[in-house]
């Protein structure tokens, strides 16, 4: 098969392929799965069912399965304080795992592929991908998170929890606190009752929609820019699944009872609070699933709703007719599911990563760097901000052309010949101090306009 590049993987026809990934509580796929047993996580192709990738290991938790930078498989590992990874071209292994001080009830990466998220009890754990380094732990949720979401700019990221609030991160602001001040979060959202089960955050970074949903029976649409609550749906279940269209035309909702709803979000005239009735809103309703939804995915084209449940069926929609097209059984309830393009990677048993994701740190970045000076490397500082009272470089120069000018200024009054020799001495030395500084700039220059890998 052809390479499409990070983005994703072309088929032999020359079109991209759009795949399901989905894990299962028992991690064990059963008729029409695509894997072997023993799978934490299967793939397979959405257009023809046929299997793509099998990734072995324990069960993922829900919420807990994630792509990183089209290149790795991050899993939250069922029972174990650890995250799986697994390089997307390699499907016979575990390759690597990150220990965590606790059990991951979530997590998810940024689309740009510099950062992870985990949810570990009520705290927010937040890694850098290129260092592994532990940047930020943040504690502002009351009880253990249950959902984690970046925008699709990485700008900002989401959490929910079962205190019954969903937060609005800066990550600008998350990186710029330190130990001592902790980051303040955009909004606080607190308008559900009940513990937050799913969130899903649409296109536009800062600029996005939000949808969410709880266990008090209601889907919620909110803006991250000005932080307002857009649109509040009341349903006869308590909902567990939620999930936005490509456009955003439609809000789809999963019920503690296998139901899926369909909320038209552009319907006329505009209503911030309504009813969802059943038994009124004729077609706008998927009926198949036997127990709770617990994942939704719509694919990019906007025709297909991916739907998994604790029925151990994933089963896979026509959004216009609200027919099932595919069901695929697992051994297991099914905790994670969702349609994406498939990487290159995943396609190509050739690839390898760009670069080897390094050891994931369990303590605070700073912290650790306090304790143990030599492990923290090479440290580049630019500019004038330097620790300490040393000289730097653009002052010594400044010193020495200052000392240059006062020495050709006694010229007259000294020997010459011994004062030209001095002149040169520093002239040379200032030469030099200059080519530094140059060379400090073009190294900096090159790290901070390093295009993402």
């Amino acid at each position: 098969m052809a390479a499409a590049g990070r983005g994703g993987g072309l088929a032999a026809s020359g079109g991209p392929v759009e795949v399901a990934v989905v894990s299962a509580a028992e991690a064990s796929p059963g008729a029409g799965g695509g894997g072997g047993g023993g799978s934490c996580c299967s793939v397979w192709e959405v257009g023809s069912g046929a299997s793509v990738a099998a990734y072995r290991g324990a069960g993922c938790a829900s919420r807990g399965l994630a792509l990183l930078g089209g290149e790795h498989l991050l899993g939250a590992q069922l029972g174990k304080a650890c995250i799986g990874v697994w390089e997307l071209q390699r499907k016979d292994q575990l390759q690597q795992k990150i220990l965590c001080p606790g059990l991951v009830t979530c997590l998810t990466a940024a689309p740009n592929g510099l950062y992870i998220l985990a949810g570990i009890a009520e705290s927010i754990y937040l890694w850098e991908v290129s260092s592994g380094n532990l940047l930020a732990i943040l504690n502002r949720h009351y009880q253990d998170l249950s959902c984690l979401a970046f925008t699709d700019d990485s700008s900002h990221f989401l959490s929910g929890a079962k205190d019954s609030l969903v937060i609005v991160w800066n990550l600008f602001s998350v990186l710029q606190a330190d130990l001592v001040q902790n980051a303040e979060p955009r909004h606080v959202w607190s308008r559900h009752s009940l513990p937050i089960t799913d969130l899903c955050c649409g296109v536009g970074g800062p600029t996005a929609r939000v949808a969410t949903a709880s266990l008090d029976q209601t889907a919620k649409l909110w803006e991250i820019s000005s932080g307002d609550l857009l649109l509040s749906v009341v349903f006869d279940v308590s909902l567990t699944s939620v999930a936005l269209d490509l456009t955003e035309y439609h809000m789809f909702c999963g019920g503690m009872d296998g139901s899926i709803f369909q909320v038209d979000l552009c319907s006329w005239p505009v209503q911030r609070e309504r009813g969802f009735q059943t038994e009124r809103e004729t077609g706008k309703t998927f009926k198949g699933h036997r127990n709770q939804v617990t994942c939704l995915s719509v694919s990019t084209d906007g025709s297909l709703l991916l739907s998994g449940s604790h029925d151990e069926t994933v089963r896979l929609w026509d959004i216009q007719s609200k027919q099932c097209v595919r069901t695929v059984n697992y051994k297991g309830p099914i905790t994670n599911a969702f349609l994406t393009l498939a990487p290159a990677s995943m396609l190509n048993p050739d690839s390898k990563p760009s670069v080897p994701l390094p050891k994931f740190s369990r303590h605070l970045h700073g912290v650790e760097s306090a304790e143990n000076p030599a492990a923290d490397g090479l440290t580049l500082c630019l500019g004038l901000h330097q620790k300490g009272s040393g000289e730097t470089s653009l002052e010594k120069a400044e010193r020495l052309y200052l000392l240059m000018c006062a020495t050709r200024e006694k010229n007259l009054m000294g020997d010459q010949e011994q004062l030209k020799i001095r002149v040169t001495e520093l002239e040379d030395e200032v030469c030099s101090l200059r080519k530094i500084n140059k060379s400090l700039f073009d190294f900096s220059s090159r790290i901070l306009t390093k295009p993402g890998k």
